[in-house]
């Protein structure tokens, strides 16, 4: 095709006709929504830990009062595009009442134009947090809308895969029936915080050192830390579990706004552990603080939160060019187009959603339809060749749409 041909076969794209964001509960992308004696609400250190009310339980100070967020744009010959994240009602509004004024009559195509407009629109109440949250799912839908009526997976659209499979760590509390599975290592998350002293650290070695024996030393193990330790723990924390259980990273051990604690924490920890962090970092401003002030081994961005595909391009090609490692925060088939044609994110994330967690689930359920799943801790390259992200909305879920702006 020639390249006018090409450029004419954009501008005829159709165009984006309608914006619609639901809200959902219960599961899939707010992925902390879960019933009572989940192993992911089960007394994990939170920088809320310092009040034993909200100890037990992360739900108890309403780390799940958000739900899911559903954004959906039809265009004008029918064809949907669709994406999931987190954000619930407060980011249907800003989907509806500021963000469609970008989207409506626009061609998928333009999404870098898109992109800028929502996020300098919105910088002065957002740049983090529900707003790039917001901003994420749109991004995403976008990607998938474009995908679909090129009849093309988004990874294609993203170069190509450089590898035939995804292989992955699972995140959980059983690394030890993680190993079964066939997955490469086990994150598991930190039970006890700075408020909980000494018998809490001891705790959380004897834990580890558990896990190692049940493992044996060939298997990856990590901590995440959920933002919940201060510096001095989180040094003790990294050399006892290096040097005593051979820990593999601690991640995400200080709150996401410490740049220069992080800084410290690389400085200070053992050689030949990692330091990760940036799950609940944003944009390539953010990410590049992370980097420029060497805060970290491996950055770890959400695409659902940090800005979507638009913005996660950006932070990836510059983490390749500054030599660090990227393995984006577990989110399901939108992580799994990107990291497939990258060079710098050799692996990926699943979070293990089944309450034992004893067994492989879809990560998003029930909210996504026709979501792969890891098989002896793989995902061929080919299971992901469908249009777009390559799953559909499960409209048998109880959708809510609270605000419209028409």
């Amino acid at each position: 095709m020639s390249v006018s041909g090409a450029i004419e076969r954009t501008r005829s794209l159709p165009r984006i006709a309608h914006v619609r964001a639901f809200t959902v509960r219960g599961g899939g992308a707010d992925y902390h929504d879960q019933g009572d004696g989940h192993w992911i609400d089960d007394h994990i250190a939170t920088p809320m830990s310092r009040y034993p009310e909200y100890r037990q339980s992360r739900q108890s100070f309403g780390i799940n009062v958000l739900g899911t967020l559903v954004v959906e744009l039809e265009a004008d010959d029918g064809t949907i595009g669709f994406a999931v994240t987190t954000g619930g009602e407060p980011a249907c509004y800003i989907v509806e009442k500021h963000l469609s004024r970008f989207l409506v009559g626009r061609s998928p195509a333009e999404y870098e134009k898109i992109w800028d407009q929502m996020y300098f629109s919105t910088q002065y109440y957002g740049r983090k947090g529900v707003v790039l949250n917001a901003i994420s799912g749109v991004d995403l839908a976008i990607w998938d809308l474009l995908g679909k009526l090129r009849d093309e997976p988004v990874y294609h659209m993203l170069g190509g895969a450089v590898r035939d499979e995804l292989q992955f760590y699972a995140t959980g509390a059983r690394p030890d029936l993680a190993k079964e599975m066939g997955f490469i290592g086990g994150k598991l998350p930190l039970h006890h915080g700075p408020a909980e002293g000494l018998e809490g650290m001891e705790k959380n070695i004897a834990l580890l050192s558990d896990m190692r024996a049940k493992c044996g030393d060939d298997f990856w193990l990590m901590y995440d830390c959920w933002m919940s330790l201060d510096l001095d723990y989180a040094t003790r924390l990294a050399h006892r579990a290096w040097d005593e259980c051979g820990l593999k990273w601690i991640e995400e051990a200080l709150s996401p706004d410490d740049y220069w604690g992080y800084a410290a924490l690389k400085k200070a920890a053992p050689p030949g552990l990692l330091v990760t962090t940036g799950e609940h970092e944003a944009t390539r401003w953010g990410f590049r603080m992370l980097m420029d002030m060497e805060c970290c081994d491996i950055i770890q961005p959400d695409v659902g939160w940090c800005g979507g595909v638009t913005e996660l391009i950006k932070i990836a090609n510059y983490a390749d060019s500054r030599g660090v490692m990227m393995v984006p925060h577990g989110s399901s088939v939108y992580s799994y187009h990107f990291v497939i044609t990258r060079h710098n994110s050799p692996f990926a994330e699943f979070l293990m959603m089944h309450p034992g967690p004893t067994e492989v689930v879809p990560m998003f359920a029930p909210q996504l339809l026709g979501e792969p799943v890891p098989v002896n801790g793989h995902i061929r390259a080919s299971e992901l060749d469908r249009a777009g992200f390559g799953v559909e909305l499960n409209r048998e879920i109880a959708l809510q749409r609270p605000y419209s702006n028409s």
